[in-house]
């Protein structure tokens, strides 16, 4: 790797990285409030959100990873042409072409981490995250005995915790009432009480300190009190539903089993064309890294003596515009109006013959520059609105 290959290399690595991180954040900021309300209200613990996010962060990757590529080669090439270091390249017989090696390396590496993420890790993930809300909602992960609340475990206890600690650990203002066979129960009060594991899976122990505990029963013709340091109280658990096995949606599917599914004859028609709508899309999503490298040279250039960042506003717009325009695919092809392969292909050969127009505008063309017009226009809008400033009008008077 040649000194100009390293120097792109750094160029391009910051930026990258940067935007991959505040994509991701953002992506991760719009859920977790949405993610919080959803575990408060279930009554579950604080750090299932976390365990939540950790399997949405392949889903955000898989839309940062492109927009992370494509602002980290924009911003390296406008650096080189806004510090005048690309005329010099230029100058001594550097074609875009070599210039564009780094950043294909980038791409073709980032692509098949991409392939890689959205064909494999994405719906693991996406079906650990499922299993997470559902337990949550069958309170299998012990969000069904919510603080200040009477809570039935099966039918035969009710619980009622005051206070919970260091994620239910350790409770405190325990009242918990239970019922035996033979018209027994048991009534007790407690200071505080802890949840202990037992070789059984379906037992478990809770264990009181400090209470008073009420028993009654049909052979005894006063009920029993008694006050104890510490009692141990067997608690059959409820039983719950199984999680539904992976698969129940496109989304939770690897491209092979995609792919087998879209070409088995025993499927149905609507089975078919969904699941080849969703590995086409995904194909097309990872096809298309390949195209930013040349869009983010055509956009990262601005025409000469000019600052102006209209490229990466509209190289932000651009690749937004089409992934929405490939969801919109998806759906067209799920439904069967269209094939899959045409719906999605074909905005990609589209997207693609743009981008190649653009890249051999600046790059063939002399003095080419395939937003030049849009850059004028913005440029003349951007002087008209100055004039139009109080604070302009107020210096130019003076």
């Amino acid at each position: 790797m040649t000194a100009l290959d390293r120097y792109m290399a750094r160029l391009i690595a910051v930026p990258l990285i940067a935007n991959l991180v505040i994509a991701s954040m953002l992506l991760v900021l719009d859920r977790i409030r949405l993610l919080l309300d959803f575990v408060a209200s279930e009554g579950g613990p604080v750090s299932v959100v976390w365990r939540m996010l950790a399997n949405l962060l392949p889903e955000y990757l898989g839309l940062g990873i492109p927009i992370g590529l494509l602002l980290g080669v924009l911003l390296a090439f406008r650096k080189l042409a806004t510090t005048s270091e690309l005329d010099v390249l230029r100058a001594v017989g550097m074609s875009y072409g070599r210039m564009l090696r780094v950043p294909f390396m980038f791409a073709i590496g980032l692509a098949a981490l991409n392939l890689a993420i959205v064909g494999f890790i994405q719906p693991y993930a996406r079906y650990n995250y499922e299993g997470l809300r559902f337990e949550l909602r069958s309170g299998a992960l012990g969000a069904s005995i919510k603080v200040g609340e009477f809570t039935n475990l099966g039918d035969r206890m009710t619980l009622r915790i005051e206070e919970s600690r260091d994620e239910g650990r350790n409770l405190s203002g325990i009242f918990v009432s239970a019922s035996a066979k033979g018209g027994d129960r048991v009534t007790a009060t407690a200071e505080k009480g802890q949840f202990l594991r037992t070789d059984d899976p379906d037992v478990i122990i809770f264990r009181l300190t400090k209470g008073t505990l009420i028993h009654t029963s049909p052979k005894f013709q006063v009920p029993r009190v008694l006050t104890f340091d510490a009692h141990d109280l067997p608690i059959d658990l409820p039983k719950f539903e199984q999680f539904r096995q992976r698969g129940a949606s496109n989304l939770e599917l690897t491209l092979p089993q995609l792919a087998r599914i879209g070409s088995d004859p025993r499927a149905s028609e609507q089975e078919r064309d969904t699941s080849r709508s969703a590995f086409h899309f995904r194909m097309v999503e990872v096809a298309t890294m390949l195209l930013l490298p040349l869009l983010a040279l055509a956009l990262g250039v601005p025409p000469k003596r000019s600052t102006s960042a209209l490229g990466v506003f509209l190289s932000i717009v651009m690749i937004v515009t089409y992934h929405k325009v490939n969801e919109y695919a998806q759906s067209i092809g799920s439904l069967g109006r269209i094939d899959p392969l045409i719906a999605l292909w074909g905005p990609f050969l589209i997207f693609a013959a743009l981008v190649l127009w653009m890249y051999y505008t600046i790059a063939y063309v002399p003095g080419g520059q395939p937003i030049g017009a849009l850059e004028r226009v913005f440029a003349k809008t951007w002087a008209a609105i100055r004039k139009r400033l109080p604070g302009r009008r107020r210096k130019a008077a003076s």
